[in-house]
């Protein structure tokens, strides 16, 4: 059985995101399928991801992450600062 590391608990949710590149790239949509206070899973349509994006939560406020693992169009990332 796999351990779980995560030092906060997950909630599931299914909501709409944006993922930005970096300063001035156009963001583009993904779907946040669970969210803790240290980290999300997300799906996104597209292969490209970098080690580092910001996440725009469907409320506006963005939140710098870091790339963890990632199957196929599926990744999880730790909120970073």
């Amino acid at each position: 059985m796999l351990a779980n590391r995560r030092r906060s608990e997950r909630q599931l949710c299914k909501k709409l995101a944006k993922i930005q590149f970096g300063t001035g790239s156009l963001p583009r949509d993904c779907t946040i399928t669970d969210i803790s206070d240290g980290g999300v899973k997300v799906i996104a349509d597209y292969p490209e991801i970098p080690s580092e994006f910001t996440l725009i939560l469907s409320t506006g406020h963005p939140r710098q992450c870091k790339l963890r693992w990632r199957i196929g169009f599926e990744f999880g990332a730790e909120f970073v600062g």
